[in-house]
């Protein structure tokens, strides 16, 4: 029995935790977002977790809006970097387990092969050297039993996300252009919070450990979107278009696909390919409804 704080509860992956809620029930969930908890509050957040008796922290808070991000430097950094410098403070002082999450654009997308847990990061926008400092803060604080999980192109049947823009104007769209020189691997926010739930027992180091996980295999975004069409039966079009014809902002790694190799090991787990995933959240989860 476990009592378990949820940052960022309103968001994709905090969804879908709450999601996992029932099949769970060894722990007592704390489900928070920013309206009621400051996470960037070092004493809002100890007052709750002390109040709640609360033995583990999964970190799903943050600030991923890639674009805004350009302009908002200082709110990225306060929610990306300086809430999770707070998190990992009290989950030391506490001896609290803590999931941190974190993100592919922490690379810069040079690399010709997965990157693993140990490539050197290289963050070229802000979001993602906002990211980067949050990892390094953790890392710094260097909780015991705690870990940070990079994970890729997340989505679900809920929120805004890749999958659901995709229905959106497939409904709306005979044809729509896709980038298709950025090459990764999506992950179904189902399976990480699934996952996560799982391991949270097995989480035993002195220290801070760093795994990377996404569904399995890789695709270029164009593929992703060619794949979404097939199964929701859509006769719209996707047509391949280089990132450069598109105005971003802030500028996406051409190659981040992570290696999964470590978390598999340590945890004995079993990633579905993304194609399975992605069928299955459009099938079961009535994403299409």
């Amino acid at each position: 029995m476990g009592n378990l704080l949820i940052t960022g509860s309103k968001g994709q992956l905090g969804l879908a935790l709450k999601s996992l809620e029932h099949n769970f029930s060894n722990y007592i969930f704390f489900f928070t977002d920013k309206s009621n908890l400051d996470i960037s509050n070092f004493e809002e957040v100890s007052r709750f977790i002390l109040i709640n008796k609360i033995t583990v922290i999964i970190n799903c808070a943050a600030y991923t809006h890639v674009d805004k991000a350009e302009d908002e430097p200082n709110l990225a950094t306060k929610i990306n970097s300086e809430a999770v410098q707070n998190l990992a403070k009290i989950a030391k002082k506490k001896a609290i387990k803590i999931i941190h999450i974190s993100t592919d654009y922490v690379f810069d997308g040079t690399s010709k092969i997965p990157y693993v847990e140990t490539s050197k990061t290289n963050p070229q926008n802000v979001y993602g050297t906002s990211k980067l400092r949050g990892e390094q803060a953790f890392l710094k604080v260097n909780p015991n039993n705690s870990i940070i999980i990079r994970t890729s192109w997340l989505y679900s049947n809920v929120g805004k996300n890749f999958v659901k823009t995709m229905l959106k104007l497939s409904q709306e769209k005979e044809t729509v252009s896709v980038v298709s020189d950025q090459i990764g691997s999506p992950t179904n926010a189902y399976d990480l919070a699934k996952t996560m739930l799982q391991i949270i027992p097995l989480l035993k180091s002195d220290g801070v450990q760093v795994y990377h996980y996404a569904n399995g295999g890789e695709c270029s975004w164009f593929q992703f979107a060619k794949e979404i069409m097939k199964l929701a039966n859509s006769k719209c079009v996707v047509l391949p278009v280089s990132s450069k014809k598109f105005n971003s902002k802030a500028k996406r790694p051409n190659f981040s696909l992570l290696n999964t190799t470590k978390i598999k090991e340590v945890f004995s787990l079993e990633i579905p390919a993304w194609e399975t995933s992605l069928k299955n959240c459009l099938e079961s989860r009535n994403i299409t409804s």
